[in-house]
């Protein structure tokens, strides 16, 4: 039975690929959460796994570009918490964790003056495109279950 059939007969029960796509973005994007918790708290014991060049390029940031990522990364966990709670506005939280996300890419691939590659590697160009396809696939699974009346 699709999600499409489920409406149609008045089934009310939650699909189970809405249950695990809800559980495992939580857990992606609280990977996200304690990532930005534990930098901008300056936690040293976190911070220590970074080369001094990687930690000053964090502790640098502006807060307008603190602010997006905050923006990217609690719209993220709130757009899975969304999803977990079968709301529609799952869509909109995923949509601000888009905007953060561009904003902060914008930052750290062109604006910071940084050169990324020297100071990480190839690791943040590869992770943002990682991110980015993530990002666009929870927005758009969102959208999705609403047409459908999953989400409500």
């Amino acid at each position: 039975m699709t999600d499409s059939d489920a409406t149609v007969t008045g089934q009310t029960g939650t699909p189970a690929h809405l249950w695990a796509t809800g559980i495992i973005s939580l857990l992606w994007n609280s990977v996200g959460g304690v990532d930005y918790v534990m930098t901008q708290t300056e936690n040293a014991e976190y911070l220590d796994q970074f080369t001094p060049d990687q930690k000053a390029f964090f502790l640098s940031m502006p807060a307008w570009t603190e602010f997006f990522w905050a923006l990217g990364v609690w719209g993220a966990i709130i757009g899975s918490l969304l999803l977990l709670l079968r709301s529609r506005h799952a869509v909109t939280a995923f949509a601000a964790s888009l905007v953060g996300l561009a904003v902060s890419t914008v930052w750290q691939l062109g604006l910071s003056g940084a050169d990324l590659g020297k100071i990480f590697g190839p690791v943040p160009i590869l992770m943002n495109v990682f991110i980015w396809g993530i990002c666009i696939a929870l927005w758009a699974y969102a959208r999705r279950q609403v047409q459908v009346g999953v989400l409500r």
